[in-house]
């Protein structure tokens, strides 16, 4: 019953306060939705962290000021499946922005598998708009880097953090592309 859970709590947490932020997990999560095939049986564990992965925006969790950890610690205090804590504290390469904001030893405590479910999530996260629409990973960096401005942290986060972040979309696609389930379809 993790999907059901997981959505239950992500709206109520979000929804009421941050709904444009509702609207874009929803569409991450939509997304996740669409790629079985490159996570086999771990797509409902893909689709639970793409509608959890910014509980952590919620004003009233905020710990750290730092939504991944926020949204891991909050995770965490429920008693949460680790793993799923854990990619909600790593998605969309969190490490660096963490060391940016001098939280690495804080996010180090969640370890980042680096897995094809955590490169799954990446990939949703950053193919849909704060809208919860589809973009491309282009579109959707650009948009980033204008919201914030050249001199915030996040766009330096994001110029940094792009070719790891493209990477990861590429081991995604290559994985459709590859994927036996797929193929037979």
């Amino acid at each position: 019953m993790l999907l059901p859970w997981a959505y239950e709590t992500a709206e109520r947490v979000l929804a009421p306060v941050l709904p444009r932020r509702w609207a874009h997990v929803q569409g991450v999560a939509s997304k996740a939705q669409t790629l079985s095939a490159a996570v086999g049986d771990e797509a409902a564990l893909l689709e639970a962290a793409a509608v959890l992965h910014d509980v952590g925006y919620a004003p009233d969790l905020s710990r750290t000021g730092f939504h991944p950890l926020d949204g891991a610690y909050f995770l965490r205090s429920i008693d949460a499946p680790e793993r799923l804590v854990c990619l909600v504290a790593h998605h969309s390469c969190a490490i660096r922005e963490a060391r940016m904001r001098g939280l690495e030893s804080e996010i180090n405590q969640f370890p980042d598998e680096g897995s094809a479910v955590r490169d799954a999530l990446w990939f949703c996260d950053l193919t849909t708009t704060p809208d919860g629409e589809p973009t491309t990973f282009t579109e959707r960096v650009a948009e980033i880097k204008e919201r914030y401005g050249p001199a915030d942290l996040v766009t330096a986060f994001i110029t940094e953090a792009e070719g790891d972040l493209g990477a990861a979309i590429a081991r995604t696609e290559q994985r459709m592309v590859n994927s036996p389930k797929r193929q037979s379809t």
